[in-house]
């Protein structure tokens, strides 16, 4: 924050120095012409400004939505994974551990989704999990088979445990407070700029100014709407726990 005050009061600085300096030298003309190559230059410069930020502020948040939705998918592939590898396991704790990955999905499903368009994880998920490897880790494995079944569950499980906590950095994932400031700023700006420069528009030339002013703030919205990935017009749906609950119920009980 320090550093930003600084940059803004040195840029504030150099301005005042150069006018000062010019001046003295006797160099150049005034310019206080709304047209003129100062309002020209000055207005180029923060319609990019603008451009930049705004274009940050919609493809950062694009961006990470599109990477939470696919490590959703991810997340339930290893639970599904996990399901099928529990089915060689003894009758009992087969489904006893296919209970256990049901109910993990029904509870990130009903429970834990509407929590995280808040930017908040339950930590009652990672209790689940935990409790469910444990008891996992627990099981005797008599034979071959339900030792290899045993140690495949397990790795699901680790797959499923770093799915998860992607998922927890996802969800803390959100705009940077100050790139949505400084794009309000901007944009703001960039609507009176003409009126700073000495312009003073009238009759029909308002209708553009206004057109453009609904426009931007319009642009604003959406870029605020969509800066978390579980919020707004691109949150992240639960498609993927859906779908893993309806290919549980495919899976047969044996294998």
């Amino acid at each position: 924050m320090l550093m930003g005050v600084l940059a803004v009061a040195a840029a504030v600085g150099l301005v005042a120095v150069a006018a000062l300096l010019f001046r003295a030298l006797g160099r150049g003309a005034d310019d206080r012409d709304p047209g003129g190559a100062s309002a020209g230059h000055a207005g180029s410069m923060l319609s990019s400004l603008f451009l930049l930020v705004f274009a940050i502020a919609i493809v950062v948040p694009w961006t990470s939505a599109d990477s939470a939705r696919q490590n959703t998918y991810s997340e339930t592939q290893a639970l599904v994974e996990a399901y099928w590898a529990a089915a060689p396991l003894p009758a009992p704790d087969a489904a006893q551990v296919r209970e256990g990955l049901r109910e993990y999905a029904r509870y990130v499903l009903e429970d834990e989704w509407p929590q995280m368009a808040a930017g908040r994880l339950g930590t009652e998920g990672t209790a689940r999990l935990e409790s469910l490897r444990a008891r996992v880790t627990e099981l005797p494995a008599t034979t071959d088979e339900a030792r290899d079944a045993k140690d495949a569950v397990l790795e699901r499980m680790a797959d499923l445990f770093a799915a998860r906590r992607q998922r927890a950095a996802d969800v803390g994932t959100a705009l940077p407070p100050g790139v949505m400031l400084l794009t309000v700023l901007t944009g703001v700006l960039v609507v009176v700029f003409p009126f700073l420069a000495g312009a003073r528009p009238r009759g029909l030339t308002l209708v553009p100014m206004t057109a453009m002013a609904v426009l931007l703030g319009v642009g604003v919205y959406l870029a605020w709407n969509i800066s978390h990935p579980f919020s707004g017009g691109l949150a992240v749906k639960p498609d993927a726990f859906v779908s893993a609950l309806h290919e549980f119920q495919r899976i047969p009980e044996g294998r």
